[in-house]
């Protein structure tokens, strides 16, 4: 009778995790595209990615491509051969995919662009991301605010972009600009070395090392007797090279000021800077939030309903106005700081101190 019991009870638990994968697969089966492990940002939307999709019944195939195109691309098509009901995807270039969006349309793939704007395709159903506009405006806000804070100038500020193939560097860079350049036409900023637009501040693939490696030249052509008072930096990234730069030749120390340098996605390393007195700002972008309103998406998809989305007029990728749901960025700094990122539990204090 014990036997007969056990092995009842094994074919219940047995008949249970089965019953539990087919449920999921019924649910649906979401491929999920993120371009590297390099930033820990993109680690943190995979894994909150994968955490709802499957709390909320999906079976999930996550993939990094490591900043090889040509490994997304083999990525993405190897999740259509697997048969995936939906992709999720955060391009390296948003300009490279639709060959393999076309393969996926074909099968009925639905194809949800995660916070970069696949371009060149209509083959984009959704395109779920944060109003990257508004990152700029509040990086070029922060800087200001940073160097009003100083004292009067007109201040020396130093421009640096994202990576020209992902089309959000764009829109930081136009947002930042529209606060920057009226201060700019009136002498109240001055870019000494006069590199100015997307075409010549531009950092390929988000490198840190490309933008110390600017910075220096910036440093050594423009500010051999004068001081940078502000670096206009996109992404943390970037600004942990750009101050590395600064920090070389004596910013920081001596009696120099560390200039105002902004940065974007509230990484560890820049949070830790920050309350070092070294980088002056973030941007906070909730990767959970991303991450639900992406499975949102997807759960209306697959179920005959229309996503939620609130912007119908931004994002033009060249082939068509992709219907977006922009989430709320967040400006951090020394005095806030504890409050966004412990407060919300995005962070615990024994990571950041």
């Amino acid at each position: 009778m014990k036997r007969t019991l056990s092995l009842l009870a094994a074919a219940a638990v047995g008949l249970s995790l089965f019953t539990s994968v087919v449920s999921a697969a019924e649910k649906g089966y979401v491929g999920i595209s993120m371009p590297t492990k390099s930033s820990a940002r993109w680690i943190s939307d995979g894994n909150s990615m994968v955490e709802q999709f499957e709390a909320a019944g999906y079976k999930t195939d996550l993939q990094y491509a490591e900043d090889d195109i040509p490994n997304q691309l083999a990525q993405i098509e190897n999740m259509i051969t697997k048969g995936v009901d939906v992709l999720v995807i955060a391009a390296i270039d948003g300009t490279t995919l639709s060959n393999a969006l076309e393969n996926a349309a074909a099968l009925d793939i639905k194809v949800i662009a995660y916070d970069r704007l696949i371009r060149d395709s209509g083959n984009v159903d959704y395109y779920a991301t944060f109003d990257n506009f508004k990152v700029g405006v509040q990086q070029a806000t922060s800087l200001v605010n940073g160097l009003k804070a100083r004292g009067a100038g007109p201040y020396n500020v130093e421009l640096f972009g994202g990576s020209p193939d992902d089309n959000n560097a764009y829109f930081f860079y136009d947002g930042a600009m529209s606060v920057l350049q009226p201060m700019i036409d009136a002498g109240k900023v001055k870019v000494l070395s006069g590199q100015m637009g997307m075409d010549k501040v531009g950092t390929l693939r988000w490198d840190g090392a490309v933008a110390q490696a600017r910075m220096d030249n910036l440093l050594s052509a423009y500010y051999t007797d004068k001081q940078v008072n502000g670096v206009l930096s996109p992404y943390d990234g970037l600004s942990i090279g750009i101050l590395s730069s600064l920090k070389g030749v004596g910013y920081g120390s001596g009696g120099t000021p560390m200039p105002i340098v902004s940065g974007q996605d509230a990484e560890v390393p820049s949070v830790k800077s920050i309350l070092a007195g070294e980088q002056y700002s973030t941007i906070f972008k909730d990767t959970r939030e991303l991450a639900r309103v992406t499975v949102g998406m997807v759960d209306a998809l697959l179920s005959g309903g229309k996503p939620e989305i609130n912007d119908t007029k931004t994002y033009d990728n060249g082939v068509k106005v992709v219907p977006s749901y922009l989430l709320e960025p967040v400006m951090v700094d020394a005095g806030n700081w504890e409050k966004i990122l412990i407060g919300s539990g995005y962070y615990t204090a024994d990571q950041i101190k």
